[in-house]
């Protein structure tokens, strides 16, 4: 028993399903809104918004995790006044290591932006997501000193997998600022495994998974017609373990201004704390975006993994209603 205990914990560690700071880990993490806080759910320039994340790390290790995100956002206007909802949904996937761990979630949301002034964009979002959380392995793949035996004699196991419900829970302030509001921000706070689900494999065992605070803060800030940066920033908080993880996107618009744009090509970098730093490309051409970036390893995994970090792919897609109650005919809207 000893030695499955050793193995499925060396496999959490690897893929990030322990109760660290690290479940759910993304360098382009301003393309998973609802992984940093449901109350980011909508805020976008358009009424819809597709977005799925590949992230492939540590190949230099065999059997090493890859990891995939997926969500989509629908916008509508509620009532008479400048108000807004978006439902939407976030699924996630992850495998690792030789036992083939797995861990899936499945998480619908909803999201209410509350419109603050009549003057100018700014709201105020309340949102929550929850769903069901699904771990499994293959048990036929872990080998123990009983397990020559084809048996697991005294091993307390679940039969190969368990499920539990997660929920988060956020508030985020977004809004305009400066000359003809061409300068943007977003301010969240987010609060994840709000239900505090157990994680073991073990029968009897209760490992708990600590809440996790998220606190985001991007701004756009308009240079010229053509071009603006974006900065985008987390803080993560999850028991005694913090992270934190900033940059900034230049983007360059080939088009007749930043609101009417054919093609957008950004670049930049991000710092991950005593961790990764992430050169990172986007192209967006008419709502259809893609971006790459790759961890350069700077911590102390850097010998191990012979300074590997991790390729990270994502897609977008966005766009308006054809229809008089799409966001695109109102003054205003909770968009970044």
């Amino acid at each position: 028993m000893k030695n499955i205990r050793q193995l499925l914990v060396a496999a959490f560690a690897l893929c990030g399903a322990s109760a660290g700071a690290q479940d759910l880990h993304f360098s382009q993490f301003y393309e998973t809104p609802l992984v940093r806080n449901p109350a980011l759910a909508g805020i976008v320039n358009g009424d819809y918004r597709v977005q799925a994340v590949y992230r492939n790390q540590w190949n230099s290790i065999v059997n090493a995790y890859k990891t995939v995100s997926a969500n989509a956002e629908y916008k509508v206007r509620v009532g008479q006044a400048d108000n807004f909802a978006t439902i939407g949904l976030q699924v996630f996937h992850d495998e690792a290591g030789s036992a083939n761990l797995q861990t899936t979630h499945i998480l619908p949301a909803l999201n209410f932006h509350k419109s603050l002034s009549a003057e100018r964009n700014l709201y105020l979002s309340a949102g929550f997501m929850g769903g069901i959380v699904q771990r499994r392995f293959d048990r036929s793949k872990v080998t123990t000193n009983n397990s020559y035996d084809n048996g697991f004699d005294g091993e307390p196991l679940r039969s190969n997998g368990y499920s539990y419900f997660d929920g988060s829970a956020g508030l985020s302030l977004n809004g305009d600022f400066g000359a003809e509001g061409t300068n943007s921000f977003v301010l969240g706070l987010g609060y994840h495994h709000i239900t505090r689900p157990k994680n073991s494999f073990f029968l009897g065992s209760g490992i708990e998974l600590k809440p996790k605070y998220v606190i985001s803060g991007d701004v756009k800030l308009g240079m010229t017609e053509n071009t603006h940066v974006v900065f985008y920033s987390d803080f993560v908080m999850q028991d005694k373990n913090q992270e934190f993880i900033g940059g900034a996107l230049y983007n360059i618009v080939f088009g007749p201004d930043i609101e009417s744009t054919d093609l957008t090509l950004s670049a930049g970098g991000f710092l991950r704390w005593n961790d990764a730093i992430i050169p990172t490309v986007k192209a967006e051409f008419r709502g259809l975006s893609f971006g790459l970036s790759y961890d350069v390893n700077i911590s102390k995994l850097r010998n191990t993994s012979y300074g590997q970090g991790g390729f990270e792919l994502s897609l977008t897609y966005r766009g308006f209603r054809r229809s008089e109650n799409s966001s695109l005919n109102a003054m205003n809207c909770p968009r970044f």
